[in-house]
């Protein structure tokens, strides 16, 4: 068992106090057993009927007030698909002989041993949703990872995630640039509507049945988009591109996140309207692109403040992934609420990539993945102190000895 005393918790849970001082938290076969105040170690024990030799076990954290909240989010990357250090060799985030591609799966190209890997966990990240680049028009299938872990298979929470779909510069610069289409954002959207049309077809067709229907693995890979088990995950930087996913998906009756969403600010309220989530980022690098001209922190704050449900990214490699909690602390000094910071890294976060059921609070029941820091993560000066991850610590900063066994 694992237990956690005198903590500052930050839960992130919608039935419990933005803060509870003096908190404690038990956790059992990596999962949260209790939380809040009114209890000690010895009162879990009791209840549960531990043995001294099974407390012999037990690891006791003594917090000493520090902040104890769920693991940090990262709701979109390429940590592990391009990967650090290693060039072209380590570089699996395009597919760029194809513009449609929505067979490809992330989690046959993410290498866990990525240096990124590590940086998340030192940061407090305990997952990340990890897929293709925005080169294609459909790039392919998001996986919701763990941060720890060298095998892929024992990482994933939930894969397929989503299902990558871009507009914009990216799709048309790559294949203008190859002599094809798409060439124009016309032709981005008429590739991506001819996709879904055939899908469509393709479900029909299954549902159907027959002796002469044949497994199509092209088109597998849309179902779970189609029946709404997953949502696209677009790729928007500008208004016009913004508003085109937003039109495609009502097309189709498809749920969506609204990736980077650069723009976002200038159409909140159309937005809010679209019911559509947004995953804003990554404001903390350059404005290399003429769709990002007008990125800036205070997005977050904007779409938060018109109702639109919003979580915050890197990109990573684009920023890097320990940057995460610098970069809501830049959107709240732009004006997102402090608090408001915090969830669009944990509970937000979770909510968009639809793993709240695990992740994203501290609540019984869910993953024991936590965070603890010797102030605001969102703060440049703060220090990871511990990270946990299915009950488990994966990182114990050695120049603050917290906890005894």
């Amino acid at each position: 068992m694992l237990f956690i005393a005198n903590a500052t918790l930050y839960p992130m849970a919608a039935d419990m106090p933005e803060v509870v001082e003096q908190g404690c938290l038990a956790a059992e076969g990596g999962r949260i057993i209790r939380v809040g105040t009114g209890f000690t170690y010895a009162d879990i024990c009791a209840q549960m009927q531990r043995t001294r030799a099974q407390q012999a076990e037990d690891v006791w954290i003594d917090a000493g007030g520090s902040w104890v909240m769920p693991g940090i989010i990262e709701a979109h990357c390429h940590m592990g698909i391009t990967e650090e250090k290693k060039g072209m060799e380590g570089d699996d985030c395009n597919e760029t002989v194809n513009p449609v591609t929505p067979y490809l799966r992330a989690i046959d190209a993410i290498n866990s041993m990525d240096a990124a890997f590590d940086d998340a966990v030192r940061a407090g990240i305990t997952s990340a949703m990890i897929g293709p680049g925005s080169a294609n028009v459909v790039g392919g299938q998001f996986a919701f990872v763990k941060t720890r872990g060298r095998r892929i298979d024992d990482l994933i929470v939930l894969a397929p995630a989503a299902m990558k779909v871009a507009f914009g510069e990216n799709p048309k610069v790559n294949y203008s640039g190859q002599g094809k289409s798409p060439s124009t954002r016309m032709a981005v959207a008429a590739m991506l509507r001819e996709e879904l049309t055939k899908a469509a077809a393709y479900r029909t067709k299954k549902e159907q049945g027959g002796s002469d229907f044949e497994t199509d693995f092209h088109y597998e890979a849309w179902l779970p988009v189609l029946e709404g088990r997953i949502p696209l995950k677009a790729h928007v930087h500008r208004v016009d591109d913004i508003f085109t996913a937003i039109r495609i998906a009502g097309e189709f009756g498809l749920s969506m996140t609204l990736d980077h969403c650069s723009e976002g600010h200038l159409i909140a309220a159309e937005i809010r309207d679209s019911g559509f989530p947004a995953i804003v980022g990554p404001d903390l690098a350059s404005r290399n692109k003429i769709e990002v001209q007008n990125m800036a922190f205070k997005t977050a704050g904007i779409l938060h403040a018109h109702g639109v449900k919003t979580a915050i990214t890197t990109d990573h490699p684009v920023s890097v992934i320990a940057s995460l909690p610098l970069c809501a602390g830049l959107a709240v000094k732009a004006g997102l609420p402090m608090m408001e910071g915090l969830r669009a890294i944990t509970v937000n976060a979770a909510q968009i990539c639809r793993v709240d059921r695990r992740v994203g609070s501290l609540e019984v029941g869910k993953d024991a993945d936590i965070a603890i820091f010797d102030g605001n993560p969102m703060e440049i000066f703060t220090n990871t102190l511990m990270t946990i991850i299915d009950g488990e610590i994966i990182y114990h900063n050695t120049e603050f000895p917290l906890f005894t066994k």
